[in-house]
């Protein structure tokens, strides 16, 4: 039976540019991310969503004060310091990605001490390409183990993309394997992110690996 559909909730500060929808499958409010982004909420009846090839989204969430969030990045970053040449990719990188999250979710009221992390994604879904999957979730347990937040379930690596739904307020994490792509739309979104990475690495002398 189809539920009323509610209001659509109103996004918290900062997080307005997100694309949110009504999912009439679902019958939830739907914020979904693409690279490079970050989603917050506190609402009940909202949900964050995402397609991930070799990308990597933590799916983070503080139980006790009913707020979470996801990102979703393409790159791991080994880089100790800030530079300014990397401005325009920003949270594609995964520790810019958690730093923002982590902060995100701490200025809405969450407790570091209450985290508690689903992560996914990490496919190697072109092949011949260097595995930048393996890295981002290398990446990922690492940089947990670091920030001692504890993981409490894992979907990295495989071969195929993945269609990733994250209920904050209950810590449901919805994945789907796509084992059949009816277009290339993925493929050709992270191969043309690569080699922009690699332009600008070479105009940029930024050493990413």
């Amino acid at each position: 039976m189809l539920k009323e559909k509610p209001n659509k909730p109103q996004a918290l500060s900062g997080f307005e540019h997100i694309n949110r929808y009504w999912d009439p499958h679902i019958q939830w409010w739907a914020a979904k991310i693409l690279p490079g982004e970050v989603y917050v909420t506190q609402n009940q009846n909202e949900l964050i969503c995402t397609t991930l090839g070799s990308c990597v989204s933590a799916c983070i969430r503080d139980p006790i004060n009913g707020i979470g969030g996801m990102n979703h990045f393409m790159l791991p970053c080994t880089g100790n310091e800030p530079s300014d040449c990397w401005q325009g990719f920003g949270n594609r990188y995964g520790n810019y990605a958690m730093e923002t999250l982590i902060n995100e979710l701490m200025k809405a009221g969450a407790d570091k001490n209450n985290f508690e992390m689903k992560v996914c994604g990490g496919g190697r879904i072109i092949q011949g390409m260097s595995d930048v999957g393996k890295q981002n979730s290398e990446f990922i347990l690492e940089y947990a183990e670091l920030e001692n937040i504890k993981v409490i379930c894992s979907d990295l690596g495989d071969i195929y993309p993945r269609k990733v739904m994250f209920f904050p307020q209950s810590g449901k994490l919805m994945i789907k394997h796509i084992h059949e792509l009816h277009n290339d739309t993925i493929q050709h979104r992270e191969q043309s992110y690569i080699d922009t990475i690699k332009s600008y690495d070479k105009t940029n002398q930024v050493e990413l690996f």
